[in-house]
């Protein structure tokens, strides 16, 4: 750090962030999910939004107390985002009356037509048989389409956050796999310390727990097929492990420059220090064997941050549960931190909510947060049979200890790696 407490060792302003929002399975808000994290709480369970009989993997981290058309991901994804940013919003007091004034950067799902759609789509032209290409087209240039329409353009749900919440400029979407979350704080760092706005509201929200995306992961042999007991399909680390839980939600994150959320008189509750991003082209859903893009995100985050290996608490893993996931996550960060790797403490908040995709990065940053408030590292839960092949001090109970920096890891398929670091007061 320079001279100045409001500045980071490159001379940037530090970036503050004062409020956040959550909901994922385990609840709405940041004291449900804490109390249900931190006391090991699974909110994977069976299926009950569409059948699943015949399927191999029945089960998935759902938000089923909110709301929403339960299978049209753009509305889920919507709930979801506007809950998140209401209690951010709120617990920051900026924007209360619909006027935030910066930026808004989410990330949301990618999107396509999923069968509900493309089926009324077909219903509104009295089009009885199969949903075929042709059919689709007459019904994309029929007005009667004008009702499903915006759910069916990328971008839509920014615009929707960006009127309710007032954002200043275009409202930036995106979608990096599963590193989005990350890669929404990451812009919204950025843009701080360019110097174009004094705050930015950040969001990664996913409802992607469809029928479509279910069969899809699963063909790709992705998810886990353990669907008894639900709870205790997803388990990092483990040697048993077989594959992600799908699950949804969403968090959202108020930055801002910290010398100007001090003269408003803001409650700081802690600092994104450091951003690395590195992609690779190797595959488009696995990891490059030498595993160098996951090390060079992991080390430019730690450079951006101007901070040492030797100053991080603790890992919020990416940890996904998969075999590979896993297998690279565990080699990258050995080749960072060296022999002091099985000493740092290391846990995977997936174990309870599922892999939320698009939201991951943005759920992730806000455990972290709620991490080093509180100095508990919530328990990967399920890791009973460790892999010896991976040589890590994984957190099976929860631990309390102090922690004042925390990397956050988020790998996405295609070589798609962003890495935050987050601190608590600066040194």
């Amino acid at each position: 750090m320079t001279n100045s407490p409001l500045r980071d060792s490159k001379g940037r302003p530090l970036v503050a962030v004062t409020g956040f929002g959550i909901v994922t399975s385990l609840g709405q808000g940041q004291d449900d999910n804490w109390t249900a994290l931190t006391a090991g709480r699974s909110g994977i369970h069976t299926i009950a939004r569409f059948p699943t009989e015949g399927l191999r993997t029945r089960i998935a981290g759902t938000v089923d107390f909110l709301d929403a058309e339960p299978l049209v991901a753009p509305a889920l994804s919507q709930r979801f985002a506007e809950s998140a940013a209401d209690e951010a919003v709120a617990q920051a007091c900026i924007g209360t009356k619909g006027d935030f004034p910066g930026a808004l950067f989410i990330a949301v799902p990618p999107i396509e037509m999923e069968w509900p759609q493309r089926r009324a789509m077909a219903e509104a032209l009295g089009e009885k048989g199969p949903v075929t290409y042709a059919v689709l087209q007459r019904a994309a240039a029929s007005r009667r389409f004008d009702a499903l329409h915006p759910y069916m353009i990328f971008g839509t749900v920014a615009d929707r956050i960006a009127d309710r919440f007032g954002t200043k400029g275009s409202p930036i979407s995106l979608s990096t796999a599963c590193s989005s979350g990350a890669t929404a704080i990451q812009l919204g760092v950025e843009a701080i310390r360019r110097g174009e706005m004094s705050a930015a509201l950040c969001i990664g929200t996913d409802g992607s727990v469809n029928p479509e995306s279910l069969i899809r992961f699963s063909l790709l042999s992705a998810l886990s097929t353990q669907n008894d007991p639900p709870e205790g399909a997803s388990k990092p680390f483990s040697k048993n492990r077989d594959g992600f839980v799908m699950g949804e939600g969403a968090a959202a994150l108020i930055l801002e420059d910290a010398e100007a959320a001090r003269a408003r008189g803001a409650k700081i509750l802690g600092y994104v220090l450091g951003c690395g991003e590195k992609g690779d082209g190797f595959h488009r859903t696995r990891s490059s064997p030498d595993g160098a893009p996951i090390i060079a995100a992991i080390q430019a985050a730690l450079d951006d941050a101007g901070t040492s290996p030797a100053e991080i608490d603790t890992v919020n893993a990416h940890g996904t549960s998969t075999p590979e996931n896993d297998k690279m996550e565990a080699m990258g960060c050995m080749a960072v931190f060296g022999e002091r790797m099985g000493a740092i403490p290391i846990s995977s908040n997936k174990s309870m909510i599922g892999h939320t995709l698009t939201a991951a990065g943005a759920i992730e940053a806000v455990v972290s947060l709620l991490t080093i408030r509180h100095g508990r590292i919530p328990p990967t839960i399920n890791y009973a049979v460790p892999d010896p092949a991976i040589p890590l001090d994984i957190v099976a109970t929860t631990r309390d200890m102090p922690v004042n920096r925390v990397l956050s890891n988020s790998f996405g398929f295609g070589g798609q790696n962003t890495c935050l670091v987050f601190g608590g007061e600066p040194t």
